[in-house]
């Protein structure tokens, strides 16, 4: 092979290293949790991929939308699919949720790949149809890229994952549907970077009352010896 073609190749896996850190380094501090009735499942966010699809779903988590609703789609190796919240909860919505989860957003597709774990909104046949329903895929699908909007992939819970694949399913048209109803029992968010300095912070506490104690301790032994020589 000439040395041109090692460039080449070299240039390409050069590429993919680059572009599979730069999707690292997309991924903010922001943490969404969906608890449900078999475990628990943590997405981390693309902000600077799709950040009006990011909003709208930070928006819907802290207004609560998601409780109650489920996932109506588990296509072992391709997707598990949550449920739009409009018609998939069982917990009536009050107006104000109502409101923001009819909202569409506009499709932002981008050049990230649709590989297991990421998440991909769904849509009709309007590019701009989006609005609460979502799939985590379960294997790679490279013919959904560019055409479903990625915005953050799972960053805890492939076990979770694992349990649901494993779960009976019926097919109905083109779904894959379990027989059981997959519950999103409670939601939340938090920052990760903000719980990661609480957690710095209390272990400088703690190391700092260890020398105090382990000081006093020295300081107690010297009046001891003082006292009762």
């Amino acid at each position: 092979m000439r040395t041109s073609g090692w460039v080449w190749i070299l240039a390409c896996i050069s590429l993919a290293f680059t572009r599979a850190f730069s999707e690292d380094a997309e991924l903010g501090s922001a943490r969404v949790v969906f608890q449900t009735n078999y475990g628990d499942i943590e997405f981390g966010f693309f902000r600077s991929v799709a950040p009006k699809t990011v909003e709208h779903i930070f928006k819907l988590v802290r207004m609560g939308c998601y409780n109650t609703n489920h996932f109506f789609r588990v296509d072992k190796g391709f997707v598990a699919q949550v449920a739009d919240v409009v018609g998939g909860r069982t917990a009536p919505l009050n107006q104000e949720q109502r409101e923001e989860a009819e909202k569409t957003v506009v499709g932002e597709f981008s050049d990230v790949k649709h590989v297991r774990g990421v998440l991909s909104m769904g849509r009709f046949a309007d590019p701009n149809s989006a609005s609460s329903s979502f799939s985590i895929l379960l294997g790679d699908a490279p013919h959904l890229d560019g055409q479903y909007a990625i915005f953050g992939r799972v960053t805890k819970g492939d076990e979770t994952l694992r349990k649901l694949e494993q779960l009976p399913t019926r097919q109905e048209g083109i779904f894959v549907m379990p027989l059981e109803r997959i519950s999103i029992l409670s939601t939340y968010y938090y920052d990760n970077k903000a719980t990661k300095v609480e957690e710095d912070t209390c272990e400088q506490e703690k190391s700092m009352l260890r020398r105090r104690l382990a000081a006093s301790a020295i300081e107690i032994e010297k009046q001891r010896m003082k006292c009762f020589p």
